[in-house]
C-alpha cells in the first residue's frame, strides 16, 4: 500500500477547492499558487477527478473548477481512487496468488489492512476536514501569503 504524490496532491487540491468553494469557480492556476503544484499537474489530475464526477468545469472568463455536490458528499477515499491509487496493503493486489499461485501467509492481514485504511479514508469527506482548526489555520496562511511570494516559490519548483 503506497498513497502516491497523485493522491497526496489530488486530496491538497480538492480540499483547496473546498476551502475556496465560496468564491466560485477556482482556477488550477490558483491552486497551483497556493499548494505549490505544478498545473500541468494539476490539469492531469483534474482530468481524472471530472472523469470520476468529483468536479465539474466551468468554462469562460471567471472559470475554473468546482465541486460536484458539496464538500460533505466527497470523500477522501473518492478521490484517491478517482486517480487511480491503490489502497491496497497486499503483494497480490487483492488477488490471492501471491504465493505461486495461492494465498501467502499473510495475505488475509494485509487485506484486512486495505480494508481498514479504504473505510478510514471513506468516513472523511471534505467537509470534516474544512472545519477542522488546524486546516482553516493553513488556509489563512495560504491566502495571506502575497502573490510575489507565492509566485516565486512556484517558479523555483520548476527549476528544481
Amino acid at each position: 500500500m503506497r498513497l502516491t504524490t497523485k493522491g497526496r496532491y489530488a486530496v491538497t487540491a480538492m480540499l483547496d477547492l473546498a476551502l475556496h468553494e465560496d468564491q466560485g469557480p477556482i482556477t488550477l492556476a490558483d491552486i497551483s499558487l497556493r499548494q505549490g503544484v505544478s498545473i500541468s499537474y494539476l490539469e492531469q489530475l483534474f482530468a481524472k477527478l471530472r472523469r470520476s464526477k468529483l468536479v465539474e468545469s466551468v468554462r469562460g472568463p471567471g472559470g475554473g473548477y468546482r465541486l460536484s455536490g458539496g464538500p460533505g458528499a466527497i470523500s477522501v477515499a473518492q478521490i484517491v481512487e478517482a486517480v487511480n491509487d491503490s489502497m491496497d496493503a497486499t503483494r497480490c493486489l487483492g488477488k490471492g496468488d501471491c504465493q505461486h499461485g495461492e494465498v501467502c501467509l499473510t495475505h488475509h492481514l494485509w487485506s484486512d489492512l486495505s480494508a481498514r485504511l479504504r473505510q478510514f479514508l471513506n468516513d472523511i469527506t471534505l467537509a470534516d476536514l474544512v472545519s477542522r482548526d488546524d486546516i482553516q489555520r493553513v488556509k489563512t496562511r495560504q491566502d495571506n501569503c502575497p502573490a510575489s511570494a507565492r509566485q516565486k516559490v512556484s517558479e523555483l519548483e520548476r527549476i528544481i
